[in-house]
């Protein structure tokens, strides 16, 4: 049976028709097709916080064609590719630079992947500077009313996907060595250290913990502490975050993107 789902990110915002006209060029060709967007508010050009946000909301959503669309080298030379994972039988679609690959790393990896630059289900003319409309749109589309994978592009060995590189969590002693990878609007950090990875970090809930030399507390959700407080918490997403009650961690401890966070028990 056919995906009924086509979900679409991007960071085209909202002020403008960009996403608007990509779903109606995908409503011309699958009027059947149910599109759910996961969000347009990626910052632009940031190949890395779509990425994060695509591995951690995609399993969320039915299993179908996920449109994904933050291409800064739009009209290079950058390839354009479409992706099946391994696990639901997911298919990803979007530019070939990075973007993708996290959430393919989500679903079990790539199984198969084609290049779909030059497909048969993109639009004529194809302009240079607006792939997600006559190259993404129309061939998700196409995928998710039954078209094959292997008809919409060139075969393209799957260890030739561009792979995004993430510092890596460790444990160093009685420390958990973790990085901030990612910031919300409210100052809360989201560390790289999903919920599987906890066991061995000798972290344990209810507990004091020290983060970069200050106090905090493993607490299950904010007011858990008092507010101005630190804490150390399993976000939404079950991956490991820090939040100040009411402020922010991220400018309690003068973090930026990829900077070291050392936790310990305290």
């Amino acid at each position: 049976m056919a995906p009924s789902v086509l979900t679409f990110l991007s960071d085209y915002g909202t002020d403008d028709d960009f996403v608007g006209v990509c779903h109606g060029v995908i409503a011309c060709a699958a009027p059947e097709v149910r599109v759910l967007d996961v969000t347009h508010g990626v910052p632009r050009h940031d190949v890395r916080t779509g990425a994060i946000v695509l591995r951690r909301a995609l399993p969320y959503f039915p299993a179908g064609v996920h449109l994904a669309v933050v291409d800064p080298e739009v009209g290079t030379e950058r390839r354009a590719v479409a992706l099946r994972c391994a696990d639901e039988d997911r298919v990803l679609i979007g530019p070939d630079n990075g973007l993708l690959s996290l959430a393919a790393q989500r679903f079990g990896g790539v199984v198969e992947a084609v290049d779909v630059t030059r497909s048969p289900h993109r639009r004529e003319s194809a302009a240079a500077t607006f792939h997600g409309r006559d190259v993404f749109a129309p061939i998700a589309a196409a995928l998710a009313t039954g078209a094959l994978l292997a008809g919409a592009g060139e075969p393209l060995d799957p260890d030739e996907i561009v792979r995004l590189h993430m510092p890596l969590a460790e444990v160093d002693g009685d420390e958990l060595v973790a990085h901030a990878i990612a910031f919300d609007r409210f100052g809360n950090v989201t560390l790289d250290v999903e919920h599987e990875e906890l066991t061995g970090s000798g972290l344990r809930l209810g507990t004091p913990v020290r983060v970069n030399g200050t106090d905090a507390r493993y607490a299950v959700t904010f007011a858990d502490v008092e507010p101005g407080e630190l804490l150390l918490y399993e976000d939404a997403y079950r991956t490991l975050a820090l939040a100040v009650n009411r402020g922010s961690a991220r400018d309690a401890l003068g973090l930026g993107l990829d900077a070291e966070v050392r936790i310990s028990p305290a």
